[in-house]
């Protein structure tokens, strides 16, 4: 007797489960856990690792990437606005910057802030510098666009609305606009600071006073000193300790500026 559709996904889900336990328990009886437990997972190295890993690792990495972040963020609002302009320099000068930056790997920018800048023009940049302008310049070129599409994601109708109130043009940008065009995209500006929290870990080639280490140095000055994996583990938790929370954060602000947008929408069609 045929089986019917259901039935059949219902059977073809049981052999992927079944598939998958077989799976998990050949790895169980094959893997090598003391081996396994030393890499990974030794406790001896894990403890030489903290404080520091917290107390200066982590907290540079956040310091840096905020400061990437708030220089691309100011940077490319302004090349969004140059982009959506009536001048055509304005447009041509923003569309070269930023095809450039999404073009260029990040390290480059960095060896060129770094070491470039100093050897060609005696620039010295110290280390806060340095990263604020390396992840500020690559991540403004993608925030501008992410600015320039939530903008024109806005109705509109909410422009007109504006300008019938007597508001400028300019005025209606920064009162109803752009606020709006930052809630439509919360979501991937976040995704944004994930991504320069993860290239803020490229600073470590320029050369890092200990005091000065980011997640990624600290765990590896912890493998050269452990020959142990266990504090690139720490330094990935690290990681996800700054991630994790941001994608809630971002889902918190959706739904808050959400309420207000709809209340901000009521009163201007009132």
């Amino acid at each position: 007797m045929a089986m019917s559709r259901r039935k059949r996904a219902r059977a073809f889900r049981g052999a992927q489960y079944a598939l998958l336990v077989i799976v998990i328990l050949v790895l169980a009886f094959v893997a090598d856990w003391g081996e396994i437990q030393r890499a990974f997972f030794n406790a001896d190295a894990a403890s030489k690792q903290f404080p520091g890993i917290i107390s200066t690792a982590l907290v540079n990495t956040i310091v840096y990437t905020a400061l990437g972040f708030a220089f691309g963020l100011a940077v490319g609002l302004v090349l969004a606005l140059m982009k959506l302009s009536s001048v055509g320099p304005y447009r041509w000068i923003a569309t070269v910057y930023i095809e450039f930056f999404r073009g260029v790997p990040a390290l480059l920018v960095f060896i060129t802030l770094g070491f470039g800048a100093p050897l060609a023009f005696g620039l010295k940049f110290d280390i806060y510098s340095t990263v604020m302008l390396s992840l500020g310049l690559v991540g403004s070129a993608y925030i501008a666009e992410t600015i320039r599409a939530g903008i024109q994601a806005v109705p509109p109708g909410q422009r007109e609305a504006a300008r019938s109130l007597g508001m400028s043009q300019g005025r209606a940008m920064i009162s109803i606009v752009i606020p709006q065009a930052f809630r439509i995209i919360l979501p991937p500006l976040t995704n944004e600071l994930i991504l320069l929290t993860k290239d803020s870990s490229l600073i470590y080639l320029l050369g890092l006073a200990r005091d000065e280490y980011e997640l990624t140095k600290f765990g590896r000055e912890g493998l050269n000193a452990t020959g142990s994996l266990t504090p690139i583990l720490l330094a990935g938790l690290c990681y996800l300790i700054i991630t994790i929370p941001l994608g809630y954060l971002s889902r918190y602000l959706e739904r808050r500026t959400g309420r207000k947008g709809a209340r901000g929408l009521e009163v201007v069609e009132a």
